[in-house]
């Protein structure tokens, strides 16, 4: 089965994490909304369709019959059908469980740079993503990233354990690499505090199964979405 991946095209993203873990497994899918026949409102008139259980947003998947949204329930559906998880309840669990404790943090990323109100322009709310960023660099980084280092601690060099990645490696990598372009200074600053997590990041860098992606105009740039380098926002 060839999946259908939705998401808004032009930047990574949520749809992402989804893209990853399609590209890392060798799963065959095609992004939509990326097509050349298609139009700027091809992913609203997608959403638009009646469908039995319809998405509130992208990312979402279609396999099928099926039409499944929300990240981490993406992940979840990938990694049983896939391997791309352990196949045991309680592993099955942790996993998501991490991607779900991912997501918060991406969240936050978000609420950074518009913490008042998502529609409105970053300009009319930098005062208070000043406030905002600077309490997300002190507290909110060392937290959730001390909190990364300590499963790696216990788990290994993967952070489900055993020998392979699982899709919420993928995922954190693609949190730190987000992290490094939004808040570079401060990444530099704190990193050395979490030689695990950073190790992590480099080796899903390295990974055979993902050069070819990385190195693919399939691969959107940062710079808008979720993950945005604001200078003023950003110091060690």
């Amino acid at each position: 089965m060839e999946y259908e991946l939705w998401y808004w095209d032009g930047i990574p993203g949520r749809g992402e994490f989804v893209r990853l873990a399609l590209e890392g497994a060798g799963i065959p899918y095609v992004e939509r909304a990326r097509g050349p026949d298609v139009d700027d409102n091809a992913l609203v008139d997608d959403m638009a369709r009646d469908r039995p259980h319809p998405p509130f947003a992208p990312p979402y998947l279609v396999a099928g019959q099926l039409t499944i949204a929300q990240t981490a329930n993406i992940l979840l559906f990938l990694g049983e059908k896939h391997g791309l998880a352990p196949t045991d309840t309680a592993g099955k669990l942790w996993v998501n469980q991490l991607q779900l404790t991912i997501a918060d943090m991406v969240a936050e990323v978000h609420d950074v740079h518009h913490p008042i109100d998502s529609s409105m322009y970053y300009e009319d709310q930098q005062p208070e993503a000043k406030r905002k960023a600077y309490s997300f660099r002190r507290n909110r980084i060392p937290k959730y990233l001390g909190y990364f280092e300590r499963v790696l601690e216990a788990q290994g060099d993967w952070l489900a354990g055993g020998t392979d990645w699982t899709y919420a490696d993928l995922s954190l990598f693609i949190l730190v690499d987000g992290l490094k372009f939004a808040f570079p200074k401060r990444l530099a600053h704190v990193g050395k505090n979490y030689p695990r997590v950073m190790a992590l990041h480099r080796k899903v860098a390295e990974l055979d199964a993902l050069q070819d992606y990385f190195k693919s105009d399939r691969r959107l740039p940062y710079g808008d979405g979720i993950f945005r380098h604001y200078p003023e926002l950003d110091e060690a």
